[in-house]
């Protein structure tokens, strides 16, 4: 099998991320519920864990570091934290539903800025007319779909400037590029544990400059006679049982990236980048790439259907991805509404033997007609 769909989640992972996760659920209780040894060892991971993320994205304390099931969870809670009904919000052109169906639930009114694909130039011009008046910014690192790497910190900027709030969606970016909390001095950033930071599915983490409005309410193994949730970080924000061998498999993810270094991890994905799209050139194949990339391919077909390319790989025993991809905003600012595309996503752990085996596969499925 050669596994190219990383933007939805990494499955091959460190061999050090299943081992913490086996040895958590043998060894570990739940944090704040009891002084016994398996709660107290449970505590010291998750605490560990707030740390490592901390010092990966110059948090400036780990209680600031709060614990969701994914990003989709952590970017509920920060909509629900800034957003009213009515406001006007900017968002880019290449938004996932995580974030423009919360804003939608909200009655928020949805402003949205740069839609042309690996333009920054239009993509800051277009925030900075937009962002005058707004009440909230909620904007992605990288798009999900193209891998288009969106001028963050130039937009953070614009955010300073105009005293806009803004929320950072870095679900493709976090593990990858440089995430920053003190430079972009965002009120949060929110990101999953199971794409580039390696951790299992079910884990994710919310960034938070200061106190944000709880989403659940339950026990938190703190303050438990008010009935009200806990007014400080993070425990006001993690209402509930803690997954707690995720968090010990995404702890070895988070240790295996800052080993690994973010640069490198970028430099190896976008080489394979390259490669694939030198492997495509002169095929049927229209390829979405440009200046500002990731380690994300989309592509399509003339004359055939995503769903039928992607069906063909997978028979080939090539994992990819194909449709709306839970992004219809930035399909639509592609142009790609009408037929979805089929996306390539690249992991330190797959080479250019796999690219090379998938570039061939396509060409024959595209001379097939499969």
């Amino acid at each position: 099998m050669i596994y190219l769909d990383n933007g939805a989640t990494t499955l091959i992972k460190p061999a050090s991320v299943g081992r913490a996760v086996t040895q958590a659920m043998r060894s570990m209780a739940s944090p704040g519920r009891g002084g016994h040894p398996p709660a107290m060892l449970a505590a010291e991971t998750v605490y560990s864990c707030r740390e490592a993320a901390a010092e990966l994205f110059n948090v400036l304390e780990p209680e600031q570091v709060v614990f969701t099931m994914n990003a989709t969870h952590a970017l509920n809670i920060a909509v629900n934290s800034l957003a009213k009904p009515g406001n006007r919000v900017v968002v880019s052109g290449f938004e996932h539903n995580s974030v423009t169906r919360p804003l939608t639930a909200k009655g928020a009114e949805l402003a949205i800025a740069g839609t042309k694909l690996f333009d920054t130039e239009d993509t800051l011009e277009d925030f900075e007319r937009k962002l005058k008046g707004a009440q909230l910014c909620v904007c992605t690192h990288v798009s999900n779909v193209f891998g288009y790497v969106l001028p963050i910190y130039e937009i953070a900027g614009l955010c300073r400037l105009y005293g806009v709030p803004l929320i950072v969606d870095a679900s493709q970016s976090a593990g990858v590029l440089d995430v920053d909390m003190q430079k972009l001095d965002a009120e949060f950033i929110a990101m999953p544990g199971h794409k580039s930071l390696f951790g299992p599915q079910g884990t994710g983490i919310l960034l938070c400059k200061n106190m944000g409005k709880p989403y659940m309410f339950g026990g938190s193994g703190s303050d438990s006679v008010p009935q009200h949730m806990p007014e400080y970080l993070p425990d006001g924000l993690e209402a509930g049982t803690h997954n707690v061998s995720g968090i010990a498999g995404l702890l070895a993810g988070i240790r295996y990236v800052k080993a690994t270094g973010t640069e490198n991890i970028l430099h190896h994905e976008q080489r394979l980048l390259k490669a694939m799209v030198n492997g495509l050139n002169g095929s049927q194949a229209e390829l979405f790439t440009g200046h500002g990339q990731s380690g994300v391919l989309s592509l399509r077909v003339k004359g055939m259907d995503c769903e039928q390319v992607a069906g063909a790989l997978a028979r080939r025993g090539i994992c990819v991805r194909s449709g709306m991809h839970c992004a219809p905003t930035a399909h639509r600012s592609a142009g790609t509404l009408d037929t979805g595309t089929v996306r390539f996503s690249f992991s330190p752990f797959n080479d250019q033997r796999q690219i090379k085996t998938a570039c061939s596969a396509l060409r024959e499925i595209i001379a097939k007609g499969e």
